[in-house]
This record gives C-alpha cells, structure tokens and sequence, in this order.
C-alpha cells in the first residue's frame, strides 16, 4: 500500500513551455506574437509546497526569472525529472538560497542526472571549491519512493524515446513531463489522483513527446478530478482557442497558474 502525502497541497506552475520556449525567437506565428500572457511560456517546471516546505521540481535555464516573479523566499529541495538542458540548466542559480538562508540545497535525481551536472558544472564539485559557487547535497533515486522532511515522493517512471525520465506522485498531485511512452505498471501508480499534469508538445504525433491528444486519451483512461497539460511548443496552438475544444475536466496549464489540493 502506498503511502500518501496527506497536507494541503499548492502548485505552482513556474513554466509550461517546451525546450526552446514560447514566443520562439524569430518566430512571428499567432501564438508566438499572441499578446495573451497565457502564451507566454518559459521552460517546463513546477513549485510544490506542501507540509511548510518548498520543492522545485527543474530548474532550467528560467529559473532565476521564475523565483523572482513568483518572490520565492525559502526552497528545501531540487527534485530533478532527468538531465536535459532545459531542466538542469539553472542550478547555479540556487546560490542565492544558499546566501539567504545560510543552508545547502539538497537535490535528488538518479545517477545520470547527477553525472550531466558534474559534468555541466564542474566548479560546483572542484576539491578547492569555488567561493560563489553553489552549495548542495546531492541524493541519488531511483524508481522507489523517497521522502524529503516528511513528505513521500513516488517516483514514476515513464520513457522520454529511449530515455529514461522520472515523473513524480505527491499525495493526490501526479506530474509527469517529458514523456512518451508511460508503461500500465507504472500508470498503476498515478490511478487515484486527483490532479495529473501531463506533457503534450504538440497536436501531431513526437518522437519523445506525448501528442495533445495522445496526453487527452491517458487523462481520460485516469479520469482525475482535473487533468493539465505542460510542455507546450507554439505548434499547439492559441491557449484560449484550445481550451475551448479540450473536454471539461482537462486545461492547458500556463505559467503562473497555481492549484490547490
């Protein structure tokens, strides 16, 4: 029997778009000139506060822009889905809460995220540190559950193409990015949700990415309270325009958006 995370639960998307962003640079599409800030995505990660902590779960290249727009004052924990750019690339940035509040940051990932962050910052490991460097203590996963001060993670995890990404399960709260194939095994583990976050990069069919009706079909065979999607390229379309044809209990989500449990 699993065991769940049973405090209120509040989620914050910090950012909803796909590796590149959205408006895509030189691009002059509707969506990209679209002036509904709903449409304006920066790269795909969530904030997680539950039992008087604060997790991110990425922290990409716009990590530093989302702490500041959403006045993030205290954070515990990087939780990392897999080790691509855009979800690794703003960890030096966590130097200011290590200021600040005078405390290392722990992060958690598997081994090969760990090894693409010693290898993408290698000050941050050198024997004679670096005095602005970030300060971190690193804990490796792996797909068992694991708690930070309390709170239980479940990891999922899910095929990004040939790669393997961890979604994650926090009490009633599922978010899963960077996916394409999600085996029944581990859908097991997401049934009961109340809130599932899923990617979908765009209306036709990904190599590595859920479609936005392959991520629709998966929501409906879950049936949550509520279903979003995240991980969105400009080749979706305008936010408002696709709301209107997605079914009632699923939306895309956008940067900004927070949800309660």
């Amino acid at each position: 029997m699993q065991k769940i995370t049973t405090d209120r639960i509040k989620v914050t998307f910090l950012g909803t778009g796909t590796s590149i962003g959205v408006p895509v640079i030189t691009c002059d599409c509707p969506v990209c000139i679209s002036e509904d800030p709903r449409d304006k995505r920066l790269r795909t990660s969530v904030m997680i506060e539950t039992a008087g902590r604060t997790f991110v779960v990425d922290c990409g290249p716009d990590f530093r822009i989302q702490m500041l727009r959403e006045r993030v004052a205290n954070l515990d924990a990087v939780i990392f889905t897999h080790e691509h750019r855009d979800h690794i690339a703003g960890l030096d940035d966590v130097r200011a809460f290590n200021y600040v509040l005078n405390k290392k940051i722990d992060i958690y990932g598997t081994p090969s995220v760990m090894n693409a962050i010693r290898t993408e910052f290698p000050y941050i490991f050198s024997e004679s540190r670096y005095f602005g460097a970030p300060q971190l203590t690193i804990h490796p996963i792996d797909n068992e559950p694991f708690e930070i001060g309390g709170v239980e993670f479940i990891p999922i995890q899910v095929l990004h193409e040939n790669l393997p990404v961890f979604g994650f399960r926090i009490g009633d709260f599922t978010y899963i990015t960077d996916a394409s194939y999600i085996s029944r095994a581990e859908l097991t583990k997401v049934k009961g949700s109340r809130i599932i976050v899923l990617n979908a990069l765009r209306n036709s069919k990904h190599i590595s990415h859920f479609s936005v009706n392959e991520a629709v079909d998966i929501l409906k065979d879950l049936r949550p309270e509520a279903g979003f999607l995240t991980h969105l390229s400009h080749f979706v379309g305008l936010h408002e325009e696709v709301n209107q044809k997605l079914p009632d209990f699923i939306q895309l989500a956008y940067d900004g958006l927070v949800v309660e449990i």
